[in-house]
């Protein structure tokens, strides 16, 4: 072999060498991205906030499926009050002969429309009605997104109580756990008598305790969100921002609430279809126009003759009496409800900044007490290791500490849990 293809076969060898390497490395590399990728999908479906629980609420929700179907039912009734005629027009044919009986050839055939009318008033308020149950359909829509949300806020707010309890329950474990560790050192040094180790365990094995039904609560939060959303955070999942935006009340009128527009709309359809049903004190009258071709026997020449007409129906009567009192009965009924749920929204909204307000002040006293407890933890911890302190005292500081942060915690979330019912009682949808 001539060096040329000594050197050629050598740069083959090495290219396939190398391809080898390329695709081993490649193999090797190709499980750990898939298992990376699912994790991340994981964690961003995870992630949840309570507007995206709220939005994935109401996507499940039956109202929210047929909204498209009522606005398009909207749009078709709203077409037809513009039409040229309340109902559709109607051919007749009729066909009348002898043969049957005498058979002399009589003959007639007649071929004609009807075309119902509308009555005096009746298409004006027909439109009105039409336009009335289109807004009340989206004012419907919109009163049904606030009743979820208050169903996904409330579940949402206990969810993150549980998951506070969690936090809390788990931190007085580290701290209880540290301390039996600590006891259990001084112990087998003979500082502690067995007595101290027995006491320091037996509080670790209560805030063992505490942990696990602390968990079986957020557990139970978890799947009542999934439950509604189809969809839980992750169980590790540490939210960022809890609290929805402080409301304006300048910026939330009351009468741009959401179930009392639902209301106003229901009461103008009502005085609507009150207005119509007056109107329609009788049938829609029908003109007529027919053509008719007819011979009177055999070899006679068949005539011709238009007609025209109309019909015009009597008096609706006491089918027409009941029809308008119950049109009015459901406006009264309306109307009354209105004026009821305008007093309730009111009285909501002032419990709600109550509420808000009292979170607040309690808020500040249960961090500045927690503040206090952590600075007693400190100093007792210190004069325990000293020896200058005996366990009980010590357990029970650290028990009012661990109380303290809890309930700074857990007032934490009741403000935003308050500011969350605020929002509900104007009429806010979650953000």
């Amino acid at each position: 072999m001539n060096p040329r293809t000594r050197t050629k076969a050598g740069l083959l060898r090495a290219g396939a060498a190398a391809a080898m390497a390329v695709f081993s490395i490649a193999v090797q590399a190709q499980p750990a991205s898939t298992s990376v990728a699912p994790a991340a999908s994981q964690t961003a479906a995870g992630s949840l906030s309570l507007r995206q629980v709220f939005d994935a609420v109401w996507a499940r929700q039956p109202e929210a499926m047929a909204l498209q179907a009522r606005r398009d039912a909207a749009r078709a009734q709203q077409s037809a009050a513009t039409a040229w005629t309340p109902e559709p027009a109607a051919l007749e044919l009729s066909n009348k002969t002898d043969r049957l009986n005498r058979n002399q050839g009589a003959r007639e055939l007649e071929v004609g429309v009807a075309v119902p009318l509308w009555l005096p008033g009746e298409r004006g308020r027909s439109a009105a009605l039409a336009e009335a149950e289109g807004a009340a359909i989206e004012s419907r829509a919109t009163a049904a997104q606030l009743r979820i949300a208050a169903t996904v806020r409330e579940a949402w707010w206990q969810w993150q109580r549980a998951r506070i309890e969690v936090n809390s329950a788990r931190d007085q474990l580290d701290n209880t756990r540290r301390i039996a560790a600590d006891v259990a050192r001084r112990t087998k040094a003979g500082d502690l008598a067995r007595a101290d180790q027995h006491q320091a365990d037996g509080a670790v094995a209560s805030a063992e305790a505490n942990m696990a039904q602390a968990e079986a609560a957020v557990a139970a939060a978890r799947q009542h969100l999934r439950a509604l959303a189809g969809t839980a955070p992750a169980p590790s999942e540490v939210a960022g921002a809890l609290a929805e935006p402080d409301p304006s009340a300048a910026a939330a009128d009351l009468e741009a609430h959401a179930a009392l527009q639902e209301l106003k709309d229901r009461a103008a359809v009502a005085e609507r279809t009150v207005a119509l049903a007056a109107a329609q004190s009788r049938a829609n009258p029908e003109l007529m126009l027919a053509t008719t071709r007819d011979r009177g026997a055999f070899g006679e020449a068949a005539q011709q003759t238009i007609t025209l007409g109309v019909r015009i129906p009597f008096g609706g009567g006491p089918r027409h009496d009941a029809r308008t009192a119950n049109a009015r009965a459901e406006a009264t009924e309306i109307q009354a409800q209105l004026a009821l749920e305008r007093e309730r929204v009111i009285a909501e909204r002032e419990a709600a900044k109550v509420r808000v307000d009292a979170s607040r002040a309690q808020l500040a006293a249960a961090e500045r007490r927690a503040q206090l407890a952590r600075e007693s933890r400190g100093f007792f911890d210190k004069s325990f290791r000293l020896g200058e302190t005996d366990l009980p005292t010590r357990l029970r500081i650290e028990a009012e500490a661990a109380e303290a942060e809890r309930q700074a915690a857990r007032t934490r979330i009741e403000l935003a849990a308050a500011i969350s019912a605020w929002r509900q009682a104007l009429g806010l949808l979650p953000q």
